[in-house]
């Protein structure tokens, strides 16, 4: 009797053994960043896999992170980046999971490496590097508009996919110099420039709201895109508009024809983009594959 209880309790653990390893392994939750490699001026795609139903809030760099969920697995993910001018060194990245009654801390630290940028001397209109009282209220009232707008992000996600180059024309690499007008003005090149001939379509790069289509005292005709989660992105120096302010955009579709408005040395396309407060490498943007987030 004793030989048969024995042959049934090894058999009964036996089964218990084959049940366990057919019942799937609770996946941990993870934290990838996508350039692995974070640079100043870099934008980045935090992916984060937890638990479906899971809720998660972040911040980093002293900006509210926006996360949004993935076709698939379960995925969460938030667009953000470190401005060009953010100091290189160790970061935090706070992520906190909530599922349910439990939280889990997905906190991390995030090297930022300085990314090398050119310097430059340029010549421009005197009234560009000294503008006179006017032009100084003008700039004043301009640069308080602007403030204003970029505080007033839609709050759901509006573009979709890869981003696209706003225009068909070779670009330089001027993000981020170091630029010098005429010995007494410094500034750091907060965007892209594309070499385009005055007329030259510019169409949307992605999905967005256009919260700003008029001329500037130093962007010249300027067209700002809302993309939502404090997500912008700025063409500058167009010579005309083809778009209004609170008007809902698509990728590819026309915004206006590139020119020489504003302060510039000759015709091109200045292309921004920027996250909060953060101005980040356009050209970054478009080496990101965000074909999968539709």
């Amino acid at each position: 009797m004793t030989g048969f209880s024995s042959f049934y309790r090894s058999l009964l653990a036996a089964w218990c053994c084959a049940i366990a390893s057919a019942a799937p392994a609770a996946t941990s939750p993870t934290v990838t960043l996508t350039p692995s490699v974070v640079e100043a001026g870099s934008p980045e795609l935090i992916r984060v896999v937890a638990p479906r139903g899971a809720t998660l809030q972040g911040e980093w760099l002293g900006h509210k992170l926006e996360f949004f969920r993935g076709p698939a697995d379960g995925a969460q993910f938030a667009l953000a980046g470190v401005d060009v001018e953010a100091p290189t060194g160790p970061s935090r990245l706070e992520i906190e999971l909530t599922a349910g009654s439990a939280r889990i801390d997905l906190s991390q630290s995030v090297l930022i490496e300085p990314a090398h940028y050119r310097t430059s001397t340029l010549t421009v209109a005197p009234r560009y590097v000294a503008p006179g009282t006017a032009a100084l209220r003008r700039i004043a009232a301009e640069k308080q508009l602007k403030a204003s707008l970029f505080t007033k992000s839609a709050p759901e996600r509006l573009w979709r996919g890869s981003f696209q180059a706003p225009v068909r024309a070779a670009s330089t690499d001027s993000f981020g110099t170091r630029r010098i007008f005429d010995g007494k003005l410094a500034s750091i090149h907060k965007g892209l420039d594309f070499r385009a001939r005055p007329g030259t379509p510019v169409v949307a790069d992605n999905a967005g709201i256009v919260v700003l289509a008029r001329p500037l005292y130093y962007e010249g005709s300027c067209v700002i895109l809302d993309h939502g989660m404090g997500l912008f992105t700025i063409s500058m120096h167009l010579s005309r508009i083809r778009v209004r302010e609170g008007q809902r955009v698509q990728k590819g579709q026309l915004l206006g024809l590139s020119g020489a408005t504003g302060r510039v040395t000759g015709p091109h396309l200045h292309w921004a983009v920027r996250w909060e407060d953060a101005y980040l490498d356009p050209a970054k943007l478009l080496q990101l594959q965000l074909g999968a987030l539709q």
